[in-house]
């Protein structure tokens, strides 16, 4: 971790923002606001904050997609990803007394995807957001939440949620080809609640599991004590990553149908301390 991380300091600008990350092109643009009033499945909220458009990603049945700025956007939706360069002049400009707002980070896009490693965009703004006092639940797939456990811990209220998806490298590869594994996303946000920080992980959607009994085993190693299930729909979705042919054999093979999911789920209940289904556990504290 170089110093400059180490340290809750405020950085005027964005590093220069690099051409390409891990495959995805990379571009920069001004935002006319970085906080979205919140409506829908985050009605819950005052206002949602996305640093990025896109998501390097990729992950075959993402909603976001379907946000994007326009369908070859949509269609090519893992190669691409425009940084807010201005999101944090943006949030300073913000005149409304953020104390005790509710702000969702990341309902789009992922804030640790690999580009953040190069920019620390996201860190800056929770700097900012920490020191209003914002009350924030912050949504990733990414290890390099670990990085900023320091200022997690300046929040009055936060909440890291951490996507974990399914025990088996076939489906992981299949449906989210481009993310993190699971084990590495286990051990970050088990790194993370040790450090006292409140914890989630969030099996949504929940995909084919080899075991259900192991998997909940390992969730519950990582000390985080809420979890959140959703069932993963694949009759009426259009996948967005050329995986539907592959993915829809996988779901024939682990026969991963609604009764599969009750099955898996009751296990997960039996075994872990708690358990929350749909938009009820990803409500704000």
């Amino acid at each position: 971790m170089s110093p400059r991380h180490n340290q809750l300091s405020l950085i005027d600008q964005t590093p220069e923002v690099p051409v390409s990350v891990g495959g995805a092109s990379i571009e920069a643009r001004s935002a006319a606001s970085i906080l979205t009033k919140a409506s829908g499945f985050m009605a819950d909220y005052d206002f949602t904050l996305n640093p990025y458009e896109g998501c390097s990603y990729g992950c075959s049945y993402c909603y976001a997609a379907f946000f994007a700025r326009n369908r070859r956007a949509s269609a090519e939706w893992g190669s691409w990803v425009t940084v807010k360069e201005n999101a944090l002049e943006r949030l300073r400009s913000v005149r409304r007394d953020l104390r005790g707002t509710r702000i969702y980070v990341g309902s789009v896009t992922d804030p640790y995807q690999p580009v953040e490693r190069r920019l620390g965009l996201v860190r800056q703004l929770l700097i900012e957001l920490a020191a209003r006092g914002a009350r924030v639940v912050l949504q990733t797939r990414g290890p390099d939440v670990t990085r900023d456990i320091d200022v997690f811990q300046r929040f009055e209220h936060v909440r890291v949620n951490m996507t974990v998806t399914t025990d088996s490298h076939d489906v992981l590869r299949t449906f989210e080809p481009g993310c993190p594994s699971t084990d590495h996303r286990l051990r970050a946000i088990g790194r993370v609640a040790a450090a006292g920080v409140p914890t989630s992980i969030t099996l949504t959607p929940l995909l084919p599991l080899a075991d259900a009994g192991s998997f909940a085993d390992r969730l519950l190693a990582t000390g985080v004590t809420r979890f959140v299930v959703q069932p993963f729909h694949h009759g009426g979705g259009r996948f967005v990553a050329g995986t539907r042919p592959a993915a829809l054999k996988l779901i024939e093979q682990y026969r991963w149908d609604d009764d599969a999911y009750r099955d898996a789920v009751k296990v997960l209940r039996a075994r872990l301390p708690e358990v929350i289904e749909g938009r009820a556990g990803f409500a704000p504290d």
